[in-house]
């Protein structure tokens, strides 16, 4: 459904330019085949927008001139999916995805109803991003993550009831700062009143959240911002990884690509030492093919071993 209304949104900003597109051009940029975007046109049709089409080998789309557009019809859950991507591209680095995205958030929110949208631009500003692996949405409640920007935002007071990954359960008050996306997790990052300190809590242990009311004057968080204060909090309950590799390429390259993931030191003849500590190999795997450099792992062995095994595997798929 992200995806759907994602493109959707993306094929209703191309239409608004208020031009003809042919429709083999409009299924090239939205990467789909021409019946999906069939489907993608009738949907938009559905929802109230005067698209006309071109039959014929010439044909293709356009709004009618001088129309009167609806707002963009979304539920709860696609809003906050789409905000969720649309966020996720906007903190990216080196892509070419940071501006377009900035830009098509700040679309989204002004065409929804005035009650999602004080909800998504909650979460819009309320979340930040450590990483630019996707993060899943199937196990969350969309209102309970826009309810904790909310109170993010509101600066207002929130009890929970936490279940540990002991399977302890607790009942918490705190402050809440920001909700953190990090791996295949979401994070609220909160002063804890009752351990009188800062603490992490994983989004999808956390029920039956309430807004008490009290306001708060927000507290110094001990870290250059929430996304670090999350890597620290979560590489210092689990040993991980400590990942170092030579990158066959300029200081400034790699700095733009992937700088923001990992220490970038530049080396002598343009090349680049890299080191970061994660709890999962897969993630640099991922991060040494964004620079695209050739590179060699300095360690740990185990990683050397993984790429190994995925390069026989992409081997035999081509």
């Amino acid at each position: 459904m992200a995806d759907t209304s994602a493109r959707t949104l993306r094929l209703l900003s191309l239409l608004q330019t208020n031009r003809f597109w042919p429709g083999t051009e409009l299924a090239e940029r939205l990467v789909v085949s021409p019946r999906t975007l069939r489907r993608d046109i009738d949907r938009l049709r559905d929802l109230g927008y005067p698209v006309h089409a071109r039959p014929g080998v010439d044909g293709g789309y356009q709004l009618a001139a001088g129309a009167a557009l609806p707002p963009l019809v979304l539920d709860d859950e696609e809003a906050v999916a789409i905000t969720v991507c649309l966020q996720a591209g906007s903190q990216s680095a080196g892509d070419g995805l940071a501006e377009p995205s900035l830009r098509a958030l700040g679309k989204l929110v002004t065409v929804l109803p005035t009650r999602l949208r004080r909800r998504v631009d909650a979460l819009r500003a309320m979340t930040v991003s450590s990483g630019w692996s996707a993060v899943p949405l199937s196990d969350l409640d969309p209102a309970v993550l826009t309810d904790l920007a909310l109170t993010c935002r509101g600066e207002e007071r929130l009890t929970f009831t936490y279940t540990a990954a002991d399977g302890r359960t607790s009942t918490r008050e705190v402050e809440p700062h920001r909700l953190v996306s990090h791996g295949r997790r979401w994070y609220l990052v909160a002063y804890d009143l009752t351990r009188h300190d800062w603490r992490t809590f994983r989004v999808d242990r956390l029920t039956a959240s309430h807004a008490t009311g009290a306001r708060f004057r927000p507290r110094t968080l001990p870290a250059p911002d929430a996304a670090t204060f999350v890597r620290e909090a979560i590489g210092a309950r689990r040993p991980g990884y400590t990942v170092t590799a030579e990158i066959a390429a300029p200081t400034e390259h790699v700095h733009t690509r992937v700088g923001r993931w990992c220490t970038v030191t530049a080396l002598p003849d343009d090349r680049t030492h890299i080191e970061l500590t994660v709890d999962s190999l897969d993630w640099p795997v991922f991060l040494l093919g964004k620079v695209e450099a050739d590179f060699r792992v300095l360690g740990p062995p185990e990683l050397v071993a993984q790429l190994r095994e995925w390069g026989t595997r992409f081997t035999r798929a081509t």
